[in-house]
């Protein structure tokens, strides 16, 4: 993928796939601000037109002066300063107005541009609580973080930059090229004649530092690649030895982003003497016929100031249009992926049937009727599961791994929707409840354990916000974790890092535990909730679970079988179905699947 860059001609932006319906889009977004907009236009007009008088009202100055000096030479008068101040009174007085318009347009363009990308960050925000996981499933978090960040900083500094400069560029061009025939048509046609050769050098330039630059923005992904691959794994890199290999590899693609970089900016640096250059060959130009019309007095010295001036400003906001050009295609692009983002398809928040019962009233007793699911509604992973689970049990769920475990419970909390059969608690659909309120009947400790920067109150205050100091600390005592967080410098109000790494994994899991705890739900599932803990604190932390889960229904992925022993039932699970269910006692004396998997982890059965 290019590159959404800014910057001089022959820099290299993704383009959108449909320019004409992104921006349309983008239009309709930004119409809100229509009025802020429209003084925008008003005052960048303004500023334009006051700048572009300047130099007329300058030649005025000059030609009273080239007139004083002349009868002063000739003897017979002076030099009218007052009408030469009197001029250059009115001269600052257009481009202290046209300063003021500008800073005014300026502030208004960065108001709107900043409330664009603040409204595209909430709804973004708000966008990825409304969709659903096979989302998640489908993209990666780099790419949708892309969007919140990389295209929303673009779009918004695209924004910012693009409309003014549109319209200032527009309006100086028009204007310039109205004042210049107002001084000499001769003239203009001699400097309009400048720009095919400016054109064509650009055009040269560019198509040989485009491969450049496209190439500058390949391998500086690649080294940014491998220098983040490297920092993450650098523990694995140095116990393989692999530090000189990964160096080299590191150079060689280094090596490639050096000759590019260096070749794109030699090109792009190119571009502003050469330009300048052929401009210069414009004013030499100029200023010779102005010369000579002045020697043939059908033109003043003012006049050929004016002029001169004209050209400088006629030829720059051409190079400001090839910019702009290049900020609406970034601009585009940026929009373009983030209303895809916005427009993807939501899992429906609220049920169309609501469960006669709120979901706070329920007694949990949970129905599995012959559920039928996959991820892809092609490859079907759970063909027909069934289970009636009863109000307080403890339900183990066993399997290998890919048996469908964890998709079970994933269906149960309504991540993902059904392809056959039902799931209903105390004979109601979850269908017909809101996911936010099933959701609000289960606590969940899952094997990948989250936890964000902030302190640890916070963390295990997560699972319940109104919660007290009080209240935080027994959860924390129910989850054996009171005295570690004790010995932490600041205990309670120790700030975890962004990926919580100040702390061990099996720590981690036992805040995540505490958190549960703390939430109180009537439904728990545990996703090896212990994995991470030794056997000692496994089993401390086993009792506090059987209190907590006593009076609730309990889902219990496991794979440490002696975990699960004393659990009510069994779901037995191969290849997405249960093959066999019933108590440990139960399924040890029948000798068949689950009787395999048990021995399989200890020398003698139980």
């Amino acid at each position: 993928m290019a590159a959404r860059r800014h910057g001089p001609p022959g820099v290299v932006t993704e383009k959108p796939k449909d320019f004409k319906k992104s921006m349309g889009k983008l239009i309709k977004y930004i119409a809100k601000y229509k009025l802020g907009i429209f003084f925008v236009f008003i005052f960048a007009v303004g500023s334009t037109v006051f700048s572009i008088v300047g130099p007329k009202v300058l030649a005025k100055a000059t030609d009273a002066l080239f007139e004083g000096l002349t009868k002063k030479i000739q003897g017979v008068g002076g030099i009218d300063f007052q009408k030469i101040g009197t001029i250059l009174v009115i001269l600052l007085g257009l481009y202290v107005i046209s300063a003021v318009m500008q800073l005014l347009q300026g502030l208004i363009m960065a108001n709107v541009s900043q409330n664009v990308s603040y409204r595209l960050r909430k709804d973004i925000a708000a966008k990825i609580n409304r969709l659903p996981m096979n989302y998640f499933d489908r993209k990666t978090n780099g790419e949708v973080l892309s969007r919140v960040t990389n295209d929303v900083d673009t779009l918004g500094m695209s924004l910012n930059q693009s409309v003014t400069q549109l319209i200032t560029s527009v309006t100086t061009i028009i204007g310039v090229l109205i004042m210049m025939l107002t001084i000499s048509p001769t003239l203009t046609l001699v400097a309009i004649a400048i720009l095919p050769v400016s054109g064509i050098i650009m055009g040269v330039v560019m198509k040989h530092s485009q491969k450049y630059f496209k190439q500058q923005q390949e391998y500086l992904g690649h080294v940014n690649g491998q220098v983040e691959e490297i920092y993450g794994g650098h523990m694995v890199v140095k116990a393989f030895n692999r530090e000189d290999a990964s160096v080299k590899e590191f150079d060689k693609a280094n090596e490639v982003l050096y000759k590019s970089a260096w070749r794109s900016q030699f090109f792009s640096g190119m571009m502003m003497p050469v330009m300048m250059f052929v401009g210069n060959l414009g004013y030499v130009a100029v200023a010779v016929l102005g010369a000579v019309k002045a020697m043939n007095g059908t033109m003043t010295v003012g006049d050929i100031q004016a002029f001169i001036q004209y050209v400088k400003n006629f030829t720059q906001p051409i190079s400001q249009m090839a910019q702009v050009s290049s900020m609406v295609q970034s601009a585009a692009a940026a929009a373009e992926r983030v209303f895809e983002f916005l427009e993807e398809e939501e899992e429906p928040q609220k049920a169309e049937n609501h469960a006669p019962v709120a979901i706070g009233d329920v007694m949990a007793n949970v129905t599995f009727d012959h559920v039928k699911f996959g991820y892809d509604p092609e490859k079907i992973i759970i063909h027909d599961f069934s289970a009636d689970v009863k109000n307080g049990q403890k339900i183990a769920i066993v399997g290998p791994t890919g048996a469908g475990k964890t998709t079970l419970v994933k269906l149960l909390m309504r991540f993902y929707d059904l392809n056959g059969g039902s799931i209903k608690i105390d004979g109601h659909d979850i269908n017909s409840f809101d996911r936010s309120e099933l959701r609000e009947a289960f606590g969940m400790v899952l094997q990948d354990t989250w936890l964000f920067n902030g302190t640890i109150m916070d963390n295990i205050r997560y699972g319940r916000l109104d919660a007290t100091d009080e209240e935080v600390i027994a959860a924390a005592k129910a989850a054996h974790v009171h005295r570690f967080i004790e010995t932490l410098p600041g205990g309670y109000n120790m700030v975890l890092n962004e990926e919580a790494s100040n702390v061990s994994q099996g720590q981690k899991q036992l805040l995540t535990i505490a958190r549960a705890i703390l939430a109180n739900n009537k439904i728990l599932i545990l996703d090896e909730a212990t994995s991470s803990v030794d056997t000692r604190t496994e089993i401390r932390i086993q009792k506090a679970m059987d209190n907590l889960m006593k009076g609730r229904t309990s889902f219990i992925i496991a794979h440490r079988l002696s975990t699960i022993r004393d659990a009510d039932v069994i779901l037995v699970m191969r290849d997405g179905d249960i093959v066999e269910q019933g108590s440990h006692d139960e399924l040890m004396a029948l000798g068949g699947f689950y009787s395999e998997l048990y021995n399989s982890q200890f020398d003698q059965t139980a």
